[in-house]
């Protein structure tokens, strides 16, 4: 019987887990043994006694390492893979357009990484979309922290004390994280305007209430995604959204491009306009920053502007988190189970998912990376 293991998350703020408890039934019920790593849900608030009492048996790494697949949130270490057998199926956010030594010792292991940031943003895989399911918890935790850092009210309010005005939010990049950023933002009562280089995004943004900042667009990539501009169109970017940096008391940053530096859209100059007291949540922080003074994991706070570089806001809401990233999960085994590992080459998910399968590397960026051939 092919066993699945669930492993405990190396990182120390890491606090998800791959698997919930309510999930084990229907991975043994498709023909699997499941195994977690003693610990790996405590901070999700999911004890080992909970898997045992799914179904699922209790171990430490070295089993976890002995599974045909191995289930995780964050990326194991070079070395966790280098011991694994050949064949082992490893998934998890792997970061395989960047993390050159991870894929190379993926590789070189011959085992097949499985990496969810590259499923594809279909329908069919909607299921799946482990990326879209985090990042739009991450877009609500990001407006919590900007609203408890900063010294201002959400909401206008009606007191005997008097008006207060409604906080103004800034949100920039409309994908998942800042739909749910800005849908957050409004509930809490705040004013809200957003931009995102993509025209098509103006209706979405206006539909949640908010107020689409006229800044110049451009096109998207064959998958949606925003691509990079020249650095005229990156001006003019920053000349239409310096009043709107200028008078917002909160600003949440999502905008990426996968396996690019984030684009810069708030430049020291632009941070040095805002009053004090305002705040900053960049969550591209981990990819160069939307905002030129961000620091990954850092708070620091420039002429009365707190600027907070997040790198993992999902894992500040670990049980819910944790509960949609194993649904995700669920659904690309049952897919696996369904069509059989032997056709993972072929099939519609996994033949963009399974960046490595068997030791090959076989997704275009990723042997871009590894100096195989040109992206």
């Amino acid at each position: 019987m092919a066993q699945i293991g669930i492993r405990r998350e190396l990182d120390p703020l890491e606090h998800r887990v791959a698997v919930v408890p309510q999930s084990i039934n229907v991975l043994t019920e498709s023909g699997w043994a499941v195994v977690i790593e003693s610990g790996a849900g405590d901070d999700a608030g999911f004890p080992d006694e909970q898997y045992l009492d799914a179904g699922a048996t209790v171990g430490d790494a070295a089993a976890i390492a002995a599974c045909n697949i191995i289930l995780g949130v964050g990326a194991p270490t070079p070395d966790c893979v280098a011991g694994l057998a050949r064949g082992t199926i490893v998934v998890g956010f792997l970061d395989p357009y960047v993390d050159r030594s991870l894929m190379d010792a993926c590789a070189r292991a011959g085992i097949t990484a499985v990496a969810v940031e590259a499923i594809p943003r279909t329908t069919l895989a909607q299921a799946m979309d482990a990326l879209s399911s985090q990042t739009n918890i991450a877009g609500y935790a990001a407006v919590l922290m900007a609203a408890q850092d900063a010294p201002k009210l959400m909401p206008m309010m009606v007191t005997a004390a008097g008006t207060i005005a409604p906080a103004r939010a800034l949100i920039l990049g409309v994908g998942v994280a800042g739909l749910q950023a800005i849908a957050t933002a409004k509930r809490l009562g705040a004013i809200v305007h957003a931009y995102d280089i993509r025209p098509e995004t103006a209706e979405q943004v206006e539909s949640l209430g908010a107020k689409f900042v006229a800044a110049p667009t451009a096109g998207a990539d064959e998958g949606g995604y925003a691509v990079e501009v020249e650095a005229d169109t990156q001006a003019q970017q920053h000349a239409a959204l310096a009043p709107h940096v200028a008078e917002s008391d909160m600003i949440v940053t999502t905008a990426q491009i996968p396996g690019r530096p984030a684009p810069r859209l708030i430049t020291a100059e632009m941070v040095a306009a805002m009053h004090p007291g305002s705040v900053i949540i960049d969550m591209a922080a981990g990819t160069g920053g939307n905002c030129e003074l961000s620091r990954p994991d850092a708070v620091i706070t420039v002429d009365g502007v707190r600027i907070h570089g997040p790198t993992n806001l999902a894992a500040q809401v670990p049980g819910d988190a944790s509960r949609m990233y194993s649904r995700n999960l669920v659904a690309l085994l049952t897919r696996m189970h369904d069509e059989g590992q032997e056709n993972m080459a072929t099939d519609a998910i996994f033949s963009e998912a399974a960046v490595i399968l068997d030791g090959e590397v076989r997704h275009p960026r990723t042997r871009s990376l590894l100096g195989l051939e040109e992206a």
